[in-house]
Protein backbone atom coordinates (compact mmCIF):
# COMPACT_ATOMS: atom_id res chain seq x y z
CA UNK A 1 0.00 0.00 0.00
CA UNK A 2 1.46 3.34 -1.08
CA UNK A 3 1.90 5.88 1.70
CA UNK A 4 0.55 9.39 1.06
CA UNK A 5 3.34 11.95 0.79
CA UNK A 6 3.23 15.06 2.98
CA UNK A 7 3.72 18.39 1.13
CA UNK A 8 5.71 21.19 2.75
CA UNK A 9 7.13 24.57 1.73
CA UNK A 10 10.91 24.15 1.59
CA UNK A 11 11.84 27.71 0.58
CA UNK A 12 10.76 30.86 -1.20
CA UNK A 13 12.53 33.26 -3.55
CA UNK A 14 12.08 36.91 -4.51
CA UNK A 15 13.28 39.05 -7.41
CA UNK A 16 12.85 42.81 -7.02
CA UNK A 17 13.41 45.18 -9.98
CA UNK A 18 16.05 47.83 -9.37
CA UNK A 19 13.96 50.80 -10.54
CA UNK A 20 11.37 52.39 -8.26
CA UNK A 21 8.72 55.07 -8.73
CA UNK A 22 7.80 57.08 -5.65
CA UNK A 23 4.38 58.62 -5.18
CA UNK A 24 5.94 62.05 -5.60
CA UNK A 25 7.39 61.09 -8.99
CA UNK A 26 4.16 59.45 -10.08
CA UNK A 27 1.97 62.40 -9.09
CA UNK A 28 4.26 64.91 -10.79
CA UNK A 29 4.08 62.92 -14.03
CA UNK A 30 0.34 62.28 -13.82
CA UNK A 31 -0.47 65.92 -13.13
CA UNK A 32 1.60 67.01 -16.14
CA UNK A 33 -0.50 64.65 -18.24
CA UNK A 34 -3.72 66.08 -16.74
CA UNK A 35 -2.66 69.68 -17.43
CA UNK A 36 -1.70 68.82 -21.01
CA UNK A 37 -4.97 66.97 -21.62
CA UNK A 38 -7.11 69.77 -20.20
CA UNK A 39 -5.19 72.36 -22.23
CA UNK A 40 -5.61 70.39 -25.47
CA UNK A 41 -9.35 69.99 -24.85
CA UNK A 42 -9.99 73.45 -23.39
CA UNK A 43 -12.74 74.38 -25.87
CA UNK A 44 -14.69 71.15 -25.29
CA UNK A 45 -14.35 71.54 -21.54
CA UNK A 46 -15.51 75.17 -21.71
CA UNK A 47 -18.52 74.12 -23.79
CA UNK A 48 -19.47 71.49 -21.26
CA UNK A 49 -18.96 68.65 -23.74
CA UNK A 50 -16.07 67.12 -21.80
CA UNK A 51 -15.28 66.85 -18.12
CA UNK A 52 -11.81 68.09 -17.16
CA UNK A 53 -9.44 65.52 -15.71
CA UNK A 54 -8.66 65.95 -12.01
CA UNK A 55 -5.09 65.94 -10.70
CA UNK A 56 -3.80 63.35 -8.25
CA UNK A 57 -1.88 63.87 -5.01
CA UNK A 58 0.44 61.97 -2.70
CA UNK A 59 -2.07 62.38 0.12
CA UNK A 60 -4.89 60.89 -1.97
CA UNK A 61 -2.81 57.85 -2.96
CA UNK A 62 -1.61 57.07 0.55
CA UNK A 63 -5.05 57.51 2.09
CA UNK A 64 -6.70 55.34 -0.57
CA UNK A 65 -4.16 52.53 -0.53
CA UNK A 66 -1.26 52.86 1.87
CA UNK A 67 1.14 52.68 -1.09
CA UNK A 68 4.23 54.93 -1.07
CA UNK A 69 6.30 53.53 -3.94
CA UNK A 70 6.53 50.63 -6.38
CA UNK A 71 9.22 48.69 -8.28
CA UNK A 72 8.97 48.56 -12.09
CA UNK A 73 10.93 47.12 -14.99
CA UNK A 74 10.48 50.17 -17.23
CA UNK A 75 10.41 53.46 -15.31
CA UNK A 76 11.14 56.25 -17.81
CA UNK A 77 8.28 55.55 -20.27
CA UNK A 78 5.76 55.25 -17.43
CA UNK A 79 6.68 58.71 -16.17
CA UNK A 80 6.63 60.25 -19.66
CA UNK A 81 3.24 62.06 -19.95
CA UNK A 82 3.15 61.27 -23.67
CA UNK A 83 3.66 57.53 -23.15
CA UNK A 84 2.57 56.48 -19.63
CA UNK A 85 3.08 52.76 -20.01
CA UNK A 86 6.07 50.41 -19.77
CA UNK A 87 8.03 49.97 -22.99
CA UNK A 88 9.91 46.68 -23.04
CA UNK A 89 11.23 45.79 -26.52
CA UNK A 90 9.63 42.63 -27.89
CA UNK A 91 12.04 39.71 -27.80
CA UNK A 92 12.56 37.18 -30.56
CA UNK A 93 11.83 33.48 -30.26
CA UNK A 94 15.50 32.80 -29.51
CA UNK A 95 15.36 34.97 -26.37
CA UNK A 96 13.66 34.23 -23.05
CA UNK A 97 10.59 36.28 -22.21
CA UNK A 98 10.81 38.95 -19.53
CA UNK A 99 8.59 36.82 -17.29
CA UNK A 100 10.99 33.92 -17.69
CA UNK A 101 14.00 36.11 -16.94
CA UNK A 102 12.68 37.42 -13.64
CA UNK A 103 10.92 34.18 -12.73
CA UNK A 104 14.15 32.21 -13.06
CA UNK A 105 15.93 34.66 -10.72
CA UNK A 106 13.28 34.14 -8.03
CA UNK A 107 13.29 30.38 -8.59
CA UNK A 108 17.06 30.11 -8.31
CA UNK A 109 16.97 31.95 -4.99
CA UNK A 110 14.38 29.50 -3.63
CA UNK A 111 16.41 26.52 -4.84
CA UNK A 112 19.59 27.91 -3.30
CA UNK A 113 17.89 28.43 0.07
CA UNK A 114 16.68 24.82 0.05
CA UNK A 115 20.05 23.47 -1.08
CA UNK A 116 18.35 22.08 -4.13
CA UNK A 117 19.55 21.68 -7.71
CA UNK A 118 17.18 22.35 -10.64
CA UNK A 119 17.63 18.69 -11.62
CA UNK A 120 15.83 17.75 -8.38
CA UNK A 121 12.62 19.54 -9.46
CA UNK A 122 9.84 17.57 -11.15
CA UNK A 123 7.44 20.34 -12.21
CA UNK A 124 7.08 24.09 -12.71
CA UNK A 125 3.84 26.02 -12.39
CA UNK A 126 3.82 29.60 -13.64
CA UNK A 127 1.03 31.15 -11.59
CA UNK A 128 0.44 34.79 -12.52
CA UNK A 129 -2.26 37.28 -13.48
CA UNK A 130 -1.05 37.83 -17.06
CA UNK A 131 1.04 35.75 -19.45
CA UNK A 132 3.50 37.49 -21.74
CA UNK A 133 3.20 34.84 -24.46
CA UNK A 134 0.29 32.51 -25.09
CA UNK A 135 2.32 29.42 -25.92
CA UNK A 136 4.67 27.70 -25.43
CA UNK A 137 3.67 28.26 -21.82
CA UNK A 138 5.69 30.64 -19.66
CA UNK A 139 6.17 27.72 -17.27
CA UNK A 140 7.77 25.64 -20.01
CA UNK A 141 10.13 28.52 -20.83
CA UNK A 142 11.10 28.70 -17.16
CA UNK A 143 11.50 24.92 -17.04
CA UNK A 144 13.80 25.04 -20.07
CA UNK A 145 15.85 27.94 -18.70
CA UNK A 146 16.37 26.09 -15.40
CA UNK A 147 17.18 22.77 -17.06
CA UNK A 148 14.37 20.82 -15.40
CA UNK A 149 13.35 17.43 -16.80
CA UNK A 150 9.66 17.15 -15.98
CA UNK A 151 6.47 19.00 -16.83
CA UNK A 152 5.22 22.59 -16.61
CA UNK A 153 2.09 24.62 -17.23
CA UNK A 154 0.63 28.09 -16.69
CA UNK A 155 -2.29 28.97 -14.45
CA UNK A 156 -4.13 32.25 -13.97
CA UNK A 157 -6.49 33.05 -11.12
CA UNK A 158 -5.53 36.74 -11.04
CA UNK A 159 -4.36 37.86 -7.59
CA UNK A 160 -4.90 34.39 -6.13
CA UNK A 161 -2.71 32.59 -8.66
CA UNK A 162 0.16 31.86 -6.27
CA UNK A 163 -1.96 30.30 -3.51
CA UNK A 164 -3.93 28.31 -6.07
CA UNK A 165 -0.56 27.20 -7.42
CA UNK A 166 0.62 26.14 -3.96
CA UNK A 167 -2.45 23.94 -3.44
CA UNK A 168 -2.01 22.44 -6.92
CA UNK A 169 1.65 21.71 -6.19
CA UNK A 170 0.75 20.23 -2.80
CA UNK A 171 -1.84 17.98 -4.45
CA UNK A 172 0.77 16.69 -6.92
CA UNK A 173 3.11 15.87 -4.03
CA UNK A 174 0.33 14.32 -1.96
CA UNK A 175 -0.73 12.12 -4.88
CA UNK A 176 2.83 10.99 -5.55
CA UNK A 177 3.00 12.61 -8.99
CA UNK A 178 5.94 14.83 -8.00
CA UNK A 179 8.35 15.22 -5.09
CA UNK A 180 9.47 18.78 -5.84
CA UNK A 181 7.41 21.51 -7.52
CA UNK A 182 8.28 25.14 -8.20
CA UNK A 183 5.43 27.66 -8.14
CA UNK A 184 6.76 30.76 -9.91
CA UNK A 185 4.84 34.07 -10.02
CA UNK A 186 6.46 36.67 -12.29
CA UNK A 187 4.08 39.60 -12.03
CA UNK A 188 4.75 42.43 -14.51
CA UNK A 189 1.58 44.19 -13.46
CA UNK A 190 2.76 47.60 -14.68
CA UNK A 191 1.74 46.36 -18.13
CA UNK A 192 -1.95 45.88 -17.33
CA UNK A 193 -2.36 49.14 -15.40
CA UNK A 194 -3.98 52.23 -16.90
CA UNK A 195 -1.45 54.83 -15.77
CA UNK A 196 -3.80 57.60 -16.99
CA UNK A 197 -6.63 56.71 -14.61
CA UNK A 198 -6.57 58.79 -11.42
CA UNK A 199 -8.40 56.15 -9.39
CA UNK A 200 -5.95 53.35 -10.16
CA UNK A 201 -2.73 54.80 -11.64
CA UNK A 202 -0.85 54.17 -8.38
CA UNK A 203 -1.87 50.58 -7.64
CA UNK A 204 0.57 48.15 -9.25
CA UNK A 205 4.26 47.27 -9.32
CA UNK A 206 6.51 44.55 -10.80
CA UNK A 207 8.15 41.61 -9.01
CA UNK A 208 8.70 37.84 -9.19
CA UNK A 209 8.35 35.24 -6.45
CA UNK A 210 8.90 31.51 -6.23
CA UNK A 211 7.69 28.87 -3.77
CA UNK A 212 9.30 25.43 -3.60
CA UNK A 213 6.74 22.82 -2.53
CA UNK A 214 8.20 19.39 -1.75
CA UNK A 215 7.61 16.02 -0.18
CA UNK A 216 8.65 16.24 3.47
CA UNK A 217 10.85 13.18 2.91
CA UNK A 218 13.23 15.19 0.68
CA UNK A 219 12.75 18.68 2.17
CA UNK A 220 15.39 20.38 4.34
CA UNK A 221 14.93 20.09 8.11
CA UNK A 222 13.93 23.75 8.33
CA UNK A 223 10.68 23.97 6.40
CA UNK A 224 7.01 24.87 6.72
CA UNK A 225 4.42 22.12 7.10
CA UNK A 226 1.36 22.78 4.95
CA UNK A 227 -1.45 22.13 7.43
CA UNK A 228 -4.25 22.75 4.97
CA UNK A 229 -5.33 24.79 1.97
CA UNK A 230 -8.67 26.20 0.87
CA UNK A 231 -9.65 27.78 -2.45
CA UNK A 232 -12.81 29.68 -3.33
CA UNK A 233 -14.13 31.52 -6.39
CA UNK A 234 -17.27 33.63 -6.80
CA UNK A 235 -17.94 35.38 -10.11
CA UNK A 236 -17.83 39.17 -10.04
CA UNK A 237 -17.50 41.94 -12.63
CA UNK A 238 -16.08 44.33 -10.04
CA UNK A 239 -12.44 43.59 -10.95
CA UNK A 240 -11.84 43.01 -14.62
CA UNK A 241 -9.35 43.00 -17.49
CA UNK A 242 -10.83 42.29 -20.92
CA UNK A 243 -7.60 42.07 -22.89
CA UNK A 244 -7.43 39.01 -25.12
CA UNK A 245 -6.47 37.81 -28.57
CA UNK A 246 -10.06 38.30 -29.80
CA UNK A 247 -10.60 41.75 -28.30
CA UNK A 248 -7.35 43.68 -28.26
CA UNK A 249 -7.37 47.47 -28.20
CA UNK A 250 -7.60 49.08 -31.61
CA UNK A 251 -4.60 51.09 -32.95
CA UNK A 252 -6.31 54.40 -32.19
CA UNK A 253 -6.82 53.42 -28.56
CA UNK A 254 -10.62 53.20 -28.76
CA UNK A 255 -11.85 50.68 -26.23
CA UNK A 256 -8.46 50.46 -24.59
CA UNK A 257 -9.59 51.32 -21.08
CA UNK A 258 -11.41 48.08 -20.37
CA UNK A 259 -8.53 46.07 -21.88
CA UNK A 260 -6.52 47.15 -18.84
CA UNK A 261 -7.22 46.79 -15.13
CA UNK A 262 -10.57 48.24 -14.03
CA UNK A 263 -12.38 47.85 -10.74
CA UNK A 264 -15.25 49.09 -8.59
CA UNK A 265 -13.10 49.63 -5.54
CA UNK A 266 -15.80 50.29 -2.95
CA UNK A 267 -17.80 47.24 -4.01
CA UNK A 268 -14.68 45.06 -3.91
CA UNK A 269 -13.88 46.26 -0.39
CA UNK A 270 -17.41 45.68 0.87
CA UNK A 271 -17.80 42.21 -0.65
CA UNK A 272 -14.31 40.71 -0.38
CA UNK A 273 -13.45 41.57 3.23
CA UNK A 274 -16.22 39.47 4.85
CA UNK A 275 -15.76 36.68 2.30
CA UNK A 276 -12.04 36.32 3.04
CA UNK A 277 -12.31 36.72 6.82
CA UNK A 278 -15.03 34.07 6.97
CA UNK A 279 -13.02 31.74 4.74
CA UNK A 280 -9.95 32.00 6.99
CA UNK A 281 -11.95 31.38 10.16
CA UNK A 282 -13.88 28.43 8.73
CA UNK A 283 -10.71 26.76 7.46
CA UNK A 284 -8.98 27.38 10.77
CA UNK A 285 -11.90 25.68 12.53
CA UNK A 286 -11.69 22.70 10.17
CA UNK A 287 -7.99 22.38 10.94
CA UNK A 288 -8.69 22.79 14.68
CA UNK A 289 -6.61 25.96 14.82
CA UNK A 290 -7.80 28.79 17.03
CA UNK A 291 -7.80 31.89 14.75
CA UNK A 292 -6.67 34.12 17.62
CA UNK A 293 -3.63 31.87 18.06
CA UNK A 294 -2.30 32.55 14.54
CA UNK A 295 1.22 33.88 15.00
CA UNK A 296 1.26 35.72 11.70
CA UNK A 297 -1.00 36.51 8.73
CA UNK A 298 0.65 37.07 5.37
CA UNK A 299 -2.19 38.71 3.48
CA UNK A 300 -2.55 39.77 -0.14
CA UNK A 301 -1.03 43.23 -0.52
CA UNK A 302 -3.77 45.15 -2.32
CA UNK A 303 -5.13 47.69 0.12
CA UNK A 304 -4.05 48.59 3.63
CA UNK A 305 -7.61 49.11 4.84
CA UNK A 306 -8.79 45.71 3.58
CA UNK A 307 -5.90 43.91 5.28
CA UNK A 308 -6.45 45.75 8.54
CA UNK A 309 -10.15 44.83 8.64
CA UNK A 310 -9.65 41.19 7.60
CA UNK A 311 -6.98 40.67 10.24
CA UNK A 312 -9.12 42.35 12.89
CA UNK A 313 -12.08 40.09 12.13
CA UNK A 314 -9.91 36.98 12.32
CA UNK A 315 -7.78 37.87 15.35
CA UNK A 316 -10.46 39.71 17.29
CA UNK A 317 -8.33 42.84 17.64
CA UNK A 318 -6.50 45.30 15.41
CA UNK A 319 -3.41 43.48 14.16
CA UNK A 320 0.05 44.82 14.81
CA UNK A 321 2.66 45.03 12.06
CA UNK A 322 4.22 41.93 13.61
CA UNK A 323 0.97 39.96 13.34
CA UNK A 324 0.10 41.13 9.81
CA UNK A 325 3.19 42.57 8.08
CA UNK A 326 2.88 45.02 5.20
CA UNK A 327 5.01 45.25 2.07
CA UNK A 328 2.37 47.21 0.18
CA UNK A 329 3.98 50.54 1.06
CA UNK A 330 7.18 49.80 -0.89
CA UNK A 331 6.09 47.14 -3.42
CA UNK A 332 2.51 48.34 -4.12
CA UNK A 333 0.03 45.71 -5.34
CA UNK A 334 1.95 42.94 -7.10
CA UNK A 335 -1.09 40.73 -7.73
CA UNK A 336 -0.54 37.09 -6.74
CA UNK A 337 3.03 37.73 -5.56
CA UNK A 338 2.02 40.08 -2.72
CA UNK A 339 1.31 37.56 0.04
CA UNK A 340 4.40 35.57 -0.99
CA UNK A 341 6.60 38.68 -0.72
CA UNK A 342 5.19 39.27 2.77
CA UNK A 343 5.94 35.64 3.70
CA UNK A 344 9.41 35.69 2.14
CA UNK A 345 10.46 38.86 3.95
CA UNK A 346 8.68 38.26 7.26
CA UNK A 347 9.00 34.63 8.29
CA UNK A 348 12.60 33.95 9.32
CA UNK A 349 12.00 35.25 12.86
CA UNK A 350 9.29 32.71 13.65
CA UNK A 351 10.21 29.66 15.73
CA UNK A 352 9.35 25.96 15.53
CA UNK A 353 5.65 25.43 16.22
CA UNK A 354 4.54 28.90 15.13
CA UNK A 355 1.46 28.79 12.91
CA UNK A 356 0.39 31.28 10.26
CA UNK A 357 -1.70 31.72 7.15
CA UNK A 358 -0.77 32.87 3.65
CA UNK A 359 -3.88 34.37 2.07
CA UNK A 360 -4.60 35.92 -1.31
CA UNK A 361 -7.76 37.41 -2.81
CA UNK A 362 -8.73 39.32 -5.91
CA UNK A 363 -10.44 39.18 -9.27
CA UNK A 364 -12.90 36.40 -9.77
CA UNK A 365 -13.62 36.91 -6.96
CA UNK A 366 -10.95 34.39 -6.03
CA UNK A 367 -9.40 33.63 -2.66
CA UNK A 368 -6.86 31.10 -1.41
CA UNK A 369 -5.53 30.22 2.03
CA UNK A 370 -2.45 28.17 2.93
CA UNK A 371 -2.08 27.39 6.65
CA UNK A 372 1.53 26.64 7.59
CA UNK A 373 3.54 25.69 10.67
CA UNK A 374 7.28 26.17 11.08
CA UNK A 375 9.39 23.14 11.90
CA UNK A 376 13.05 23.55 12.87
Amino acid sequence: MQMTSKPVISATGLFTPAETITNEELVESFNRFVALHNEQHADEIAAGDLEPLAPSSVEFIEKASGIKSRHVLSKEPILNPEVMEPRLPERGNDKPSYMTEIGVKAAMQALEKAGRDPADVDAVLCAASNMERAYPAMAIEIQQALGIDGFAFDMNVACSSATFGIQTAADYVRAGNAKSVLVVSPEITSGHLNWRDRDSHFIFGDVATAVLVEDEAVAPAAHWDILGTKLKTVFSNNIRNNFGFLNRASPDGIGKKDKLFVQEGRKVFKEVVPMVATMIMEEAERLEIEPTALRRMWLHQANQGMNRLIAQRVLGHEASEDESPTVLDTYANTSSAGSIIAFNLNSDDLVAGDTGVICSFGAGYSAGTVFVRKTA
